[in-house]
């Protein structure tokens, strides 16, 4: 799906790092995270308030797939997770993540016949929406008066009612449920919460874990209540305590029928199977999806526990044609995935 930009003078985007100055990570991966692990984080740190809520809402969403459309459910997670430095936040640590690759994907899933539960960071991008709220243009450019009233300005007309039909479809059919966080926090109770409903599926249950979450946070314990204030030193130090890595326990306990895909980010190419397939061997899950920060958007591979390596590459008329990667990515999960359930009903 083409995104839909009004013609202007030409932008430039101050969120991409440089690739010359991007961190190397050859810092070995943190170890998995084990039962104590599990047991002590989630005994030291409050869930939040409305989880509740939220797991009414994803049992009812995957009710109605599993009596009603018979879909399976994919777990789309997108965006990056905050680490507050107060209780009452006003200073927090983030990372670069708008979640693009999780809002694009979750289209393809719904394109597909997938229903799609879209765990998102929130006023990070959205399906459908996407393709007009994170732009470098003024949403207005998309519009015009006539006769004292706004209207679709007709050189987008054509491509707007497009997205609009497939949002609308989403809609209709309650394919498409958004569930919001902001902190490392929020996002690991809630994984928690939607992995453990998602068990219901067995095999059709597909995780697709694209968002950016913290290796570092600072415990509940250690927070201060209000804002920190200026320090005598003129320095403020931080100690963080190592995010526990909670994808053996998902593939372990959480959800041990499901279908897991990661994705492995890395700036050094001469690493990237090396820490793929180390991830497959430490977590035991099903798909590494690889990629480099500097060439994110035209090229991944695919890595596989008996080592198979299976490169995505956008060639130059795509690129020159605004082909999205995703829409190459989602056919091939779903392909093992569809393999996965064959042989999950096998057994």
């Amino acid at each position: 799906m083409t995104p839909i930009s009004p013609k202007q003078s030409k932008s430039f985007r101050t969120s991409n790092p440089e690739a010359d100055s991007a961190i190397d990570r050859t810092i070995p991966d943190f170890p998995a995270a084990q039962i104590p692990d599990e047991d002590k984080y989630f005994k030291t740190h409050k869930p939040p308030s409305y989880l509740g809520e939220i797991s009414e809402q994803v049992s009812e969403f995957i009710e109605h797939h599993k009596k009603v459309t018979g879909k399976k459910v994919v777990l789309v997670t997108s965006g990056g997770t905050t680490v507050p430095l107060e209780n009452n936040t006003v200073r927090f640590i983030d990372n670069f993540s708008a979640g693009t690759r999780g809002a694009t994907s979750a289209e393809y899933f719904l394109e597909n016949d997938y229903a799609v539960i879209f765990l998102h960071r929130e006023f990070s991008l959205l399906p459908y929406s996407r393709h007009y709220s994170h732009t470098t243009n003024c949403f207005l450019d998309y519009m015009t008066e006539v006769n004292n009233k706004v209207e679709i300005n007709p050189d987008f007309a054509d491509q707007m009612l497009v997205v609009l039909r497939k949002y609308n479809d989403a809609k209709t059919s309650k394919s498409l449920l958004l569930v919001p966080f902001t902190t490392v926090n929020q996002y690991l109770y809630t994984l928690r919460t939607i992995s453990e409903l998602l068990q219901s599926l067995d095999s059709k249950a597909l995780f697709y874990l694209a968002a950016a979450v913290s290796d570092f946070f600072l415990p509940q314990s250690r927070l201060p209540q209000h804002k920190i204030q200026s320090q005598a030193t003129g320095k403020l130090i931080v100690d963080l305590e190592q995010v526990p890595k909670f994808l053996s326990r998902l593939v372990d306990n959480w959800a041990p029928s499901a279908m897991i895909v990661s994705f492995k980010l890395e700036t050094d190419s001469s690493i990237l199977i090396k820490k793929a397939k180390s991830a497959l061997d430490r977590y035991q899950h099903q798909l590494v999806i690889g990629n480099l920060l500097q060439t994110r958007k035209k090229e991944v591979v695919f890595v596989t526990p008996d080592g198979k390596e299976n490169w995505i590459t956008l060639t130059n008329e795509q690129i020159d044609q605004d082909v999205e990667i995703e829409s190459l990515i989602i056919p091939e999960v779903i392909k093992e995935h569809k393999s996965w359930v064959t042989n999950h009903d096998r057994k």
